[in-house]
């Protein structure tokens, strides 16, 4: 077998990140795509781009310093995580904000999602986060790892825009929540209050708590929440998708925001 070459081992480095332990040990993730590119590039987490000729001459504009490195089709095809490679993949630094940075700041919307599992979710969970003018998005117990190739494609270039945070310890982090000032809102099917009358309550400071579809939040998490809301829904309908749960719910903290300062 050939030595690799300086080029070629760190494209086999690269393809690890595709996996969870890869990303984890080097605190790095790919980001696929000329969208994705461009945004991490914008907050300067780009370390290396790996593109095609192709690629390298379509986006030359964009390409232009950062430092690319060029690969043939399959190399790019092994660097990918779609059916079609774009041909165009960065290496970009994983960033580690801090929650207690954060809430130094006074923020007045956080977002907690708790144990979700499905990355395209996660995905329109920051996007969506990031259109209403959340602080920050908290994945807290066991949810999906935000830095996966779908999960960055589905936040649409949200996930540099907005500080994430993972934190396994969910009743730990909401208490530092509520240490901080912060009220703790949960949506549940059997809540007392209909968002339709939630305004004045989410004109304060508030961190959001929303929970998987599937079996929505866990019953010892909801019980933290200081307030349990129920989204009002038509008879016969069961639950939201937790991405339109959110953007329903975080629309009206930004609205009862909006109301508050005038």
């Amino acid at each position: 077998m050939a030595p690799l070459t300086p080029k070629s081992a760190r494209v086999v480095a690269a393809v690890k990140l595709q996996r969870h332990t890869g990303r984890l040990r080097a605190g790095r993730f790919l980001a696929e795509g000329p969208n994705l590119v461009e945004a991490a590039a914008a907050r300067a987490m780009v370390e290396e781009v790996f593109a095609t000729a192709a690629a390298a001459d379509r986006h030359h504009a964009l390409l232009r310093g950062l430092p690319v490195t060029l690969v043939t089709e399959p190399a790019a095809k092994a660097l990918s995580d779609t059916v079609t490679p774009s041909g165009l993949v960065a290496v970009c630094r994983t960033p580690d904000p801090r929650l207690d940075s954060i809430l130094a700041d006074q923020p007045t919307l956080i977002v907690v999602a708790v144990d979700i599992s499905e990355p395209g979710n996660a995905g329109t969970l920051i996007r969506i986060a990031h259109a209403m003018g959340a602080d920050t998005v908290i994945f807290a117990s066991h949810s999906v790892d935000p830095y996966n190739g779908k999960c960055l494609r589905s936040s649409a270039g949200s996930i540099f825009a907005v500080p994430v945070i993972i934190e396994p310890d969910t009743a730990g982090v909401l208490s530092q929540l509520r240490s901080s000032g912060l009220q703790i809102v949960a949506t549940t099917l059997d809540g007392d209050t209909s968002l339709d009358d939630a305004g004045p309550v989410l004109a304060g400071p508030t961190a959001w708590l929303f929970g998987p579809e599937s079996q929505g939040l866990p019953d010892d998490v909801a019980a933290l929440a200081d307030h349990r809301i129920v989204i009002p829904m038509s008879a016969g309908a069961e639950s939201l998708n937790v991405a339109a749960a959110a953007a329903v719910c975080l629309y009206q903290s930004a609205r009862a925001r909006r109301h508050r300062l005038g």
